[in-house]
């Protein structure tokens, strides 16, 4: 009889060390057996630890050059009592890293942990501590993506692809506020149908090769192929269709190691002296995988399909004979219709989700908050200390206010001047008339 564990159990999350190799290997083994992959790992980079540990001197003399903190991605792992309950990965998408792409979450199921670690239970204690697979994928995979949220802060939007018929992943990312962006459909062509395009001679003369002058008319096609929303979530800049002199020697050494091949180009279009076609074509040398494709149209100029797909396939003769797998999405809707046409095999059908985060900054706190004082003690600094002394604004607004006064009605006529003898009886006082005229007599003129 095992002893069971409580379920207060904090979950702490960490990054994934080089002794964690095997486990995660196994997880996303087990994840892929599933179905639960997503098909765009098969065109991107699949989760695995760094294989080629020579280069380890290597990239550690480069990191002078390359910041450690411009990581590639981030793997993080999830532990409840020494025991490693969930995984994911992220990474940058744009080179802004303005916005993160969610590559996989795996965790492992209630199932794995009991054939890996047989144990006699109780009768009473097996209904009450088993989890359902749809329970720990949501309390553990939750508390993965939030700590990926709070962890990478330069992130502002989060992006990531999911299975149409995979019911819990979809239940979790909506419960941690993702939201549908688009639909991506994933076609694959056999290598006799790509025989029989190849036989069509494209006409593509404005077609030129791919190097860094040209980022500005990729990023302006790109801008116009896509709608807003999307465009707002992909945030992408000239920047992004760049290659530095680091990512070129990295990405040759990677292709020399996977025996790939990596060929590009674009269509000119000289009158608007725009691109209005782009491809990029990854074939494998030895036959061991598939080749990958990506094609880029602008909106107006579809017919570039036919001409595109058939530069594409005449390519492929030049290696072994293989698959060629490429995406289209729901706001593509000619492309989907040209691939249905050649007779290209759907793959698979996936939902594009994204949501925003926003990171509240750190406040200082202050040894009396402001937040907790009351209404009344904030205006108790508002009121004057003592009786304010009047101005000469004051004075001359009083002074308005006693002239201008309906009650006081018209002033009594001024009384006759008494004569010398009066006044002078009574004290010496003289009324004067008001008002009063200190102005010189006039004088008289002389007797006639």
């Amino acid at each position: 009889m095992t002893q069971v564990l409580p379920q207060n159990v904090q979950i702490v999350i960490r990054s994934i060390q080089y002794r964690d190799r095997e486990v995660v290997e196994r997880l996303c083994a087990d994840e892929f057996d599933r179905g639960n992959a997503s098909p765009s790992d098969a065109l991107d980079t699949p989760f695995k630890l760094p294989r080629f540990r020579p280069l380890r001197g290597l990239k550690q003399a480069l990191s002078l050059v390359w910041p450690p903190s411009q990581q590639t991605y981030g793997a993080y792992l999830a532990e409840q009592d020494n025991q490693i309950q969930g995984m994911i990965r992220v990474s940058p998408f744009n080179r802004t890293r303005s916005t993160w792409r969610v590559d996989r979450v795996a965790v492992v199921h209630p199932t794995e942990t009991a054939a890996d670690t047989p144990t006699e239970t109780s009768d009473a204690a097996t209904p009450s501590t088993a989890r359902s697979p749809h329970a720990s994928l949501s309390s553990v995979g939750s508390q993965l993506l939030r700590y990926c949220f709070e962890k990478v802060w330069e992130a502002r939007t989060w992006l990531l692809e999911v299975d149409v018929n995979d019911a819990d992943l979809l239940a979790l990312y909506r419960q941690n506020g993702f939201q549908p962006l688009a639909q991506m459909t994933y076609w694959s062509l056999a290598p006799e149908q790509l025989q029989d395009i190849a036989e069509r001679e494209p006409d593509l003369p404005n077609l030129l090769p791919v190097s860094n002058a040209d980022a500005q008319l990729l990023y302006q096609l790109d801008t116009a192929a896509m709608p807003p929303l999307v465009r707002q979530v992909f945030d992408r800049h000239v920047l992004d269709f760049k290659t530095n002199l680091f990512g070129s020697l990295m990405g040759g050494v990677k292709s020399w190691l996977s025996h790939t091949e990596v060929v590009s180009g674009y269509v000119f279009e000289p009158q608007r002296k725009a691109a209005i076609g782009y491809f990029q074509i990854r074939l494998c040398r030895d036959g061991s995988q598939s080749h990958q494709a990506q094609l880029t149209v602008h909106p107006a100029y579809t017919w570039l399909y036919p001409e595109l797909m058939s530069q594409m396939a005449r390519i492929t003769q030049e290696v072994p004979a293989q698959v060629l797998e490429l995406a289209s999405s729901d706001y593509q809707p000619e492309r989907e219709e040209y691939l249905e046409r050649i007779g290209a095999n759907r793959v698979a059908h996936t939902l594009m989700m994204s949501r925003s985060v926003w990171h509240k900054l750190r406040e200082s706190k202050l040894p009396m908050a402001l937040d907790s004082l009351q209404l009344s003690e904030v205006l108790q600094g508002f009121k004057p200390a003592r009786k304010p002394v009047p101005g000469r604004i004051s004075l001359m607004r009083s002074f308005n206010q006693s002239t201008t006064d309906p009650k006081a009605g018209t002033p009594p006529e001024a009384p006759t001047p008494p004569s010398g003898s009066e006044s002078a009886g009574r004290g010496g006082l003289i009324n004067l008339p008001k008002p009063t005229d200190f102005s010189d007599p006039p004088q008289e003129g002389p007797c006639c």
